[in-house]
């Protein structure tokens, strides 16, 4: 909206609004535009989640400590997923479709969560939707953003081609063009693109919802991994920087850039009252929206499996709890003391902020990894 307003039409009566045409310079801007907002309106959001008597519910068989932490104000994910749009659809080229696709990732997975939260509250326990109901949302809604992107490729806006780190002339194309040609065999030629899409969103709100347990532990790893994401788009956005570094061209990458710059000022300014002792907590609206996010914007780059690295944490979250599930069905011994993994060292004696820094360490050296790899292609 700003990107229109001051540089495609008050450009020519004032030619300092050039600066608009800058995606660095819109990205600066949005990203303090989400922190102050993020900021600002969480002590109103707080004193109203509390007046609603909107408080969390504390899983019986997750860590006695945590049972103090009873009826403080959660949902704040509302206020992330604010602060980002809203910056986002002031400072972007609404014009990119890669942008309205990311924000519908967090939008359809935020509302997911939303419905969960809100299910919580009215039951009043930490019981939502099921398991069942909520993968059966997230499929459909991970379907929604296939469609989507399946809409911007047939007019050349996304490429089909999978992206693989350290395999220069790999790029296998998920569409399979020689069924596209049979009536009967059209639909199976989307089913792999399909399934991989699918594969990378849920597993990327799944994740981050599991590795929402301790004050701060989540929104401190996506702040870090929607750092590294904005450096991609910004990479994959700038010609030679892409060319350079061999990576895949995406139109519009650069006005992701906004966005990712946007989830990261929003989650920096909601760890300001996140932060342990907790104030608020972000709900399943926050992580599923989050992690939503991120899956979207990792497709739209086409860096899936670089996304592996960039979560690192996250994906040793989920590993975990699928790794004790199993243990305990097949062999019915557990191989934590308690899932997910973060829960193992409290049980172990760790203090929670010691568990909460040292995974983000973790968390940043993955990311940093992840990055320093982007030349050895």
């Amino acid at each position: 909206m700003l990107y229109w307003l001051f540089y495609e039409k008050l450009f020519h009566l004032y030619s300092p609004f050039r600066v608009f045409q800058y995606a660095t310079f819109r990205t600066g801007l949005a990203s303090i535009v989400a922190l102050l907002l993020s900021i600002l309106l969480g002590p109103w959001l707080i004193r109203r989640l509390r007046e609603f008597q909107i408080g969390q519910y504390i899983r019986e068989d997750g860590p006695k400590s945590h049972l103090r932490k009873a009826g403080t104000p959660t949902m704040g994910g509302l206020l992330i997923c604010v602060s980002t749009l809203a910056p986002t659809l002031l400072l972007a080229r609404l014009t990119t479709p890669a942008v309205w696709v990311a924000m519908l990732g967090m939008v359809s997975f935020g509302g997911i969560g939303f419905w969960d939260d809100y299910l919580k509250i009215a039951h009043k326990r930490n019981l939502g939707l099921t398991a069942r109901q909520k993968l059966a949302l997230e499929f459909l809604a991970s379907l929604l953003v296939g469609v989507a992107l399946l809409a911007m490729a047939a007019h050349g806006h996304y490429s089909t081609n999978m992206n693989v780190p350290f395999l220069k002339n790999f790029s296998p194309d998920l569409l399979i063009h020689a069924l596209l040609r049979n009536f009967w065999t059209y639909p199976l030629a989307f089913l792999p693109f399909f399934a991989f899409v699918i594969l990378v969103l849920m597993g990327s709100s799944n994740a981050v919802n599991l590795t929402d347990g301790l004050d701060g532990l989540a929104i401190g790893l996506m702040i870090i991994a929607a750092g590294a994401m904005t450096v991609l788009s910004y990479l994959s956005g700038h010609a030679e920087f892409a060319r350079y570094l061999e990576l895949s061209s995406t139109p519009g990458a650069s006005e992701l850039t906004i966005f990712c710059g946007s989830l990261t000022g929003a989650s920096l300014g909601f760890l300001w009252y996140n932060a342990h002792p907790a104030e608020i907590f972000m709900g399943d609206v926050g992580s599923f929206a989050l992690g939503g996010s991120l899956g979207v914007v990792a497709v739209l780059l086409k860096q899936e499996i670089l996304l592996l690295f960039i979560g690192g944490v996250f994906v040793i979250e989920a590993l975990s709890v699928i790794l004790q599930v199993s243990s305990y069905k097949l062999r019915g011994k557990r191989i934590f003391k308690m899932a997910p993994v973060h829960h193992h060292f409290e049980a172990l004696g760790w203090q929670e902020s010691k568990v909460i820094t040292r995974f983000w360490i973790a968390g940043l050296i993955l990311a940093l990894f992840a990055l320093t790899t982007l030349k050895l292609r």
